[in-house]
């Protein structure tokens, strides 16, 4: 497979991760790489949601080798962390109702290189990526968007591949819904799309907000998938975080195809609070030796 187009490079921005709670109940979630420029500096993380990996007693990502600078597809390396390692590796956005989580992604390359010989191959999703002011302004209140992950688990397990989706915007991307730094997709979000980055991918020609079309190429991140609304059994629709365990739904609960987005910018927020945090103004290569 050849790795050029910005289709294909999405293929390749996502990592699975798979969880054990307490009681030994499994669960599977969506991270993906995420590079961001502070100062001069620039640092690498996984990013996913709070409720993906907090509070699990141990979790396996499930990497994908790389050889002569290509992926070799269905080579795949899965590393382990231990109960400590996993608790100790990951940080969440300061504000509680935030779901974002991130952890450093150097310190796991590293490892993997020095101690197991493996060079892993992935692409990251970079900030400058994130929509300005200027550019959400520009945002119709209907968009075609785009996410990758692993709804219920699903993937190419033969080839490690992760599953691309479409929906459209549901709620405008400008406005905070309900006062909060989020928005709504018209999409089927399924457990196992928790923590999936959601773009706007635009080939060749796009409407604009004055009715006419753009010719060119778009592309922007705009958000992280964390949460879907559910119809109750007394017809109430609520919104919950995706589930990540695979446990049968009740009968009465259903999803009603409608995600909640966290918006681009908690994950900067989350990024510049880990690094005040720990006070650091470092290198990827320095983060690396100090984790």
């Amino acid at each position: 497979m050849q790795v050029k187009t910005i289709a294909e490079q999405l293929f390749f921005t996502t990592v699975r991760i798979d969880t054990l709670t307490a009681t030994g109940m499994q669960g599977s979630g969506t991270g993906f790489f995420f590079s961001h420029v502070f100062g001069d500096k620039d640092a690498l993380f996984v990013v996913t949601n709070k409720h993906v990996v907090l509070g699990m007693r141990e979790g396996r990502f499930s990497f994908l080798k790389q050889k002569d600078g290509m992926p070799t597809l269905g080579g795949g390396f899965n590393l382990h962390l231990d109960p400590k390692n996993w608790v100790d590796m990951w940080f969440g956005h300061p504000d509680e109702n935030v779901d974002i989580a991130i952890c450093p992604l150097v310190p796991l390359i590293e490892f993997v290189k020095q101690q197991h010989n493996t060079e892993l191959f992935f692409r990251s999703v970079d900030s400058s990526l994130i929509p300005n002011a200027q550019q959400i302004a520009e945002l119709d209140a209907l968009e075609s968007v785009t996410f990758v992950g692993y709804p219920n688990g699903v993937w190419d397990s033969k080839n490690l591949l992760p599953v691309m989706r479409r929906g459209t915007t549901a709620s405008p991307i400008e406005v905070d819904f309900e006062g909060t730094p989020r928005f709504l997709i018209d999409a089927s979000v399924f457990g196992g799309s928790s923590g999936s980055p959601v773009f706007i991918l635009n080939h060749g020609s796009w409407a604009n907000k004055n009715g006419g079309m753009t010719i060119g190429s778009r592309f922007l991140f705009v958000g992280v998938v964390a949460a879907v609304f559910f119809r109750t059994q007394l017809n109430q629709i609520i919104p919950v975080p995706i589930p990540t365990q695979v446990q049968p739904m009740a009968q009465q609960q259903e999803m009603i195809d409608l995600g909640i987005v966290f918006k681009a910018r908690t994950v900067v927020e989350t990024i510049e609070a880990f690094l005040v945090k720990h006070n650091l103004d470092l290198t990827s290569a320095q983060l690396a030796q100090d984790q």
